[in-house]
């Protein structure tokens, strides 16, 4: 049984993939500035989680109200 190409194939796959990786890690940012962004996103998920957890809290009693 021959495998043909399959070689090729695979060294194909495997630059595509490595290439993804490095273009995903290189966003220009130096350590600081990622940890910063990264913080404030998680402050705004926070917030909103927050936010929605409160109106659904009054949500809540309101129907218990009625």
């Amino acid at each position: 049984m021959t495998r043909g190409n399959q070689r090729e194939l695979a060294r194909a796959k495997n630059n595509k993939k490595n290439a993804d990786k490095s273009q995903k890690k290189d966003d220009g940012l130096t350590v600081e500035q990622r940890k910063f962004r990264d913080a404030e996103l998680m402050r705004q998920k926070q917030k909103q989680k927050e936010d929605a957890a409160a109106a659904g809290a009054s949500n809540q009693s309101t129907a218990k109200a009625r």
